[in-house]
């Protein structure tokens, strides 16, 4: 059993420094209003470990699975009998605007509650997500 759950976005900023502020997953709970911590126990690199815990959710280990340098990265957490896999990728729109999308992959027993339950919390809240995401950009770009 699998569920899918894509969100997307265009926004208009820096590439180099949205990547930078969505690679940077210790900072994420600085400006992200979904993350409450996250740890990362090596370099972002494809093979390190970590966890993260998110407002009102237990906290999750993770593995960063794959890594394309400025275009695309990939977690993939354990679920009750399943697996969670969450792609992260950035895509030139032109004109200085770059299209963001999250791929949520529920694999096993616990994809019925995320389509009913954590699908529905994900599609309120990344807008702000996504939204706090440029504006650490926009930061990073005037750093």
């Amino acid at each position: 059993m699998t569920y899918t759950l894509n969100v997307e976005t265009t926004v208009r900023a820096d590439a180099a420094a949205l990547w930078q502020a969505w690679t940077d997953m210790p900072r994420f709970p600085t400006w992200d209003p979904r993350e409450e911590e996250t740890r990362l126990d090596g370099p972002f690199a494809a093979g390190t470990t970590g966890w993260s815990k998110q407002r009102g959710t237990p906290r999750s280990p993770f593995t960063i699975t794959a890594v394309s340098q400025g275009r695309r990265w990939q977690v993939e957490t354990p679920l009750p009998g399943g697996k969670l896999v969450i792609d992260h990728e950035m895509l030139d729109a032109g004109d200085g605007q770059v299209s963001l999308a999250k791929r949520y992959r529920a694999h096993g027993p616990m994809a019925i509650a995320f389509r009913l339950y954590y699908g529905r919390k994900i599609r309120r809240e990344m807008p702000g997500s996504f939204a706090a995401l440029t504006a650490e950009a926009a930061r990073l770009a005037r750093a």
